[in-house]
């Protein structure tokens, strides 16, 4: 990967490059970032609500499997993020991100079309592929027909579908899967995708490509293969019902050795995958480790929200969605506000803040999950929580690189977005865990889905479930439905103890002002060299 990238020359030159303004012509390109941003983004909140409809489509009985439609995808995303940036220069940016449309809408079309489970996972890994490098070549291409004089402004217009997607995602999967079927949440992908690539075609500028550094496959193929093991083996605990099965050791314990076999590894090319050396600088150190436990901890915790509404609460796909929306209004409330204190606080007196309102509302959630709590309550929780979302997302993503000289900004953006996209997929597969344990400790909840899926299927249920319902009599079904709830409580408390535990690298933080690297490079970068964020 290369970490700058000059401006093409001629027609695609930076557009009006002595001018500060932006000009109809960069619109014209941010507008085919920011559609494309839309949909990857959207399709990722989207699924959120479709989880409880997959348990009962596909008759799987763990959540921990459906939730593999998450894991899948953001795995794939961390996968292709650090190829993003060696494909651009040998590819060329624009021929690149039309192919990555192209997997995309692909993609969505085989999710859409998925006969069973393994199917849709399978076709979610496809499709984040495709997705995983819509955003960082979005902000390659910007950044390089904008330079970096004008990218502020054109980050706030990228920071668009950032903020929709947690607020339309949910209630756009919702009205589909209520109005349509669940396949249309994927194909709706279909026409935007044809829309997008028509649209790319014209508006983007031709650039060429520039062949750069070696790629490091050795990393690739300890990485990839590694984080997908290890989240295998996680994941199958509640099936297997212990860490000792085989189906958990084995793939847990090889995906490990990969993992430490690749960190190991990428200390020895010039150009690694990751550049794990960039941990020598102390603030991208601490913020990466802020941005895992926050995004594992954040992003597991979400996950579980809508389906919360749908298990416990009887809503339907759409209201669930509508009720989690409050934590995008949060967020969209405090984004911005929180990037503008960025610039002129300290991250350190400014992050805490934030993660003050995650922990009150994670914690709120923690204890309301009885089926009787009050909708306004649980609202605002969900709204206290997205503006600590807000709040901290952007402060901690500036204080990684703030101080990075201006070569190394595209590796440690690589390295943040992988990380995050790790963290999110290891809390999926963390708090499926909990959930999935809890629930089966339920003898009242196991008896009455067994006898519901016999009565669904018209088969003869269990003898085990028989007997417990007559044993506990007329109190089963209440029973059930608090041990139920109490499934999602417990998810949420282990969220809690988690961001607790994160205070502890939140408090190294820098508290004090400290001078910016991002532009004083220019012996190594040569002058006014645009950044190219992967």
């Amino acid at each position: 990967m290369s970490s700058t990238a000059s401006a093409p020359r001629g027609p695609a030159t930076g557009l009006g490059d002595e001018d500060d303004r932006i000009t109809p012509d960069i619109l014209k390109v941010a507008a085919v970032v920011v559609l494309g941003s839309i949909m990857a983004i959207l399709d990722t909140t989207v699924v959120n609500v479709a989880l409880p409809t997959f348990l009962t489509e596909f008759e799987v009985d763990a959540y921990s499997t459906v939730a593999w439609t998450i894991t899948g995808y953001t795995l794939a995303l961390a996968a292709i993020i650090p190829v993003t940036g060696w494909a651009a220069d040998r590819f060329g940016t624009k021929r690149l991100y039309l192919m990555a449309l192209v997997l995309f809408t692909l993609g969505s079309v085989l999710c859409g079309l998925a006969w069973n489970i393994e199917a849709l996972i399978a076709f979610r890994v496809v499709q984040g592929l495709g997705g995983g490098m819509l955003m960082p070549l979005g902000m390659m291409i910007l950044t390089r027909i904008a330079g970096p004089h004008r990218l502020g402004r054109l980050m706030a217009i990228l920071g668009i579908p950032m903020l929709l997607g947690p607020i339309l995602g949910p209630i756009l999967g919702g009205w589909i899967i209520d109005s349509v079927s669940w396949h249309w949440i994927f194909m709706i992908n279909l026409p935007l995708g044809v829309a997008a690539i028509a649209y790319s075609l014209y508006a983007l500028p031709k650039d060429a490509p520039q062949p750069g550094e070696r790629f490091d496959f050795v990393g690739m193929a300890l990485m990839s293969p590694g984080l997908a093991l290890f989240l295998y083996g996680v994941s199958t605990i509640p099936e297997e019902g212990t860490v000792a099965a085989t189906k958990v050791l084995v793939p847990g314990l090889i995906g490990l050795a990969l993992i430490i076999g690749f960190v190991a590894w990428s200390f020895r090319p010039e150009h690694p995958l990751l550049d794990l050396r960039l941990f020598r600088d102390r603030n991208l150190t601490v913020a990466t480790l802020v941005m895992f436990f926050f995004a594992g901890s954040f992003f597991g915790a979400m996950l579980l929200v809508p389906t919360y509404f749908q298990q416990v609460r009887g809503e339907d796909v759409l209201h669930a969605g509508l009720l989690v929306a409050p934590q995008g209004l949060g967020a969209m409330l405090t984004m911005p506000l929180a990037g503008m204190l960025a610039d002129k606080y300290p991250v350190g007196r400014v992050v805490p803040f934030g993660f003050v309102g995650i922990i009150v509302g994670v914690a709120g959630l923690a204890f309301s999950t009885d089926p009787d709590t009050p909708y306004w309550q649980l609202i605002t929780f969900l709204f206290i929580m997205g503006l600590g979302m807000g709040g901290t997302m952007m402060p901690v993503f500036t204080s990684a690189l703030k101080t990075l000289k201006s070569h190394h900004v595209a590796r440690g953006t690589t390295l943040i977005n992988v990380i995050q996209q790790v963290a999110a997929s290891v809390g999926v597969a963390v708090m499926s865990v909990v959930l999935t344990n809890q629930q089966n400790a339920s003898e009242p909840l196991k008896a009455v889905r067994a006898l519901a899926d016999a009565e669904r299927l018209g088969i003869q249920p269990p003898a085990w479930a028989t007997e417990t319902v007559q044993r506990i009599g007329d109190a089963v079904q209440g029973l059930a439905l608090g041990d139920l709830a109490d499934s999602f409580s417990a998810a949420y408390g282990v969220a809690t103890v988690a961001l607790v535990l994160t205070l502890i690298p939140v408090a190294f933080l820098p508290r004090r002002r400290e001078e910016s690297h991002l532009l004083d490079d220019q012996d190594e970068a040569g002058p006014g060299a645009p950044v190219v964020l992967h």
